[in-house]
């Protein structure tokens, strides 16, 4: 009897060791799994936080209208610049921004205090009011937000007459956005606007870079037959840059729309934001959205 309960007493105490065993081993476990957390934890603190690039932090800056932002699904800012290379630093003209600088919003926050950005605005004096009216709105935009257009220096250009955009030999880059197609319709056709492409030459240093987006007619469209459509044919508008001694270096899809026949009623301005015919087919023209635009790159050859 007495072995009996001996043997049972054995197993018992056994059984209490495992028990405590697998416990320990449990605790141990916990413990490792809680250090190992904590660690990693540590870790991801420790790793920097991916940081915004210039651009994107001037693409969402809170003085941007919302207006405006609603738009960068079709004007694409984010993909244009960094396509174009647009830094930091750099002196950039902007070719007519308009009443509402849309890409002047982007551009100046951009370039930033150690850059400078020439707004190459209509004449004020012009006998179209629009030219005046758009200026003096442009103007006042820059004056009531100091702290983001410091550094805008606004200038006059309206080709064939005023043509200083910049010191000569001074700027990195020139941009132009959709303004080709208005030298050639209202201002002295093909002349007029190989006269604006050479006075952006001449701004821009041996080695500095022109950006061209332009309303694009659809492949096998002809300018003559399109000439007041607001749309230009791409090898037309190659032709005219290079006549001005640019070298073409790229082009980009990026502002490509190919829902765009580009043949229209009322020409570009048929479709948005502009929507020329009105309520005539609204929906089908909000479908397609802005218009088909070319997007090239060239440069002014370096000095021999």
């Amino acid at each position: 009897m007495n072995l009996k309960i001996m043997a049972i007493s054995a197993l018992i105490l056994a059984v209490t060791a495992c028990s405590n065993d697998k416990a320990e081993e449990k605790a141990q476990a916990e413990k490792n799994a809680n250090e190992e957390s904590q660690v990693n934890e540590v870790t991801t603190e420790a790793q920097p936080k991916l940081q915004q690039s210039a651009l994107e932090l001037a693409i969402d800056g809170v003085h941007r209208t919302l207006e405006h932002k609603v738009r960068d699904k079709y004007r694409h800012p984010k993909e244009t610049l960094e396509f174009f290379a647009v830094k930091p630093g750099m002196k950039v003209v902007e070719i007519w921004p308009g009443g509402s600088g849309w890409y002047t919003e982007i551009l100046a926050p951009l370039v930033g205090k150690e850059g400078k950005l020439y707004a190459a605005q209509f004449d004020p004096n012009h006998e179209v009011d629009f030219y005046g009216k758009a200026r003096t709105k442009f103007t006042e935009k820059m004056n009531a937000n100091p702290e983001v257009y410091a550094n805008v220096q606004i200038t006059t250009f309206q080709p064939p007459k005023h043509l200083e955009i910049a010191p000569e030999n001074s700027v990195d880059y020139v941009l132009t956005f959709r303004n080709v197609h208005n030298w050639m319709m209202n201002n002295g056709g093909r002349d007029n606007a190989l006269i604006a492409f050479k006075a952006m030459y001449k701004a821009l240093k041996p080695g500095g870079y022109l950006g061209v987006v332009e309303h694009s007619l659809a492949s096998g469209l002809e300018q003559e037959e399109f000439a007041q459509s607001g749309y230009m044919n791409e090898k037309y508008t190659i032709d005219l840059a290079k006549e001005a001694g640019f070298v073409l270096v790229g082009k980009s899809d990026v502002n490509r729309n190919y829902k765009d026949t580009t043949q229209h009623l009322k020409g570009v301005w048929t479709l948005p934001p502009r929507l020329a015919l009105g309520d005539e087919d609204k929906e089908k023209y909000l479908e397609i959205g802005e218009s088909n635009r070319m997007t090239l790159r060239f440069v002014k050859p370096a000095a021999q």
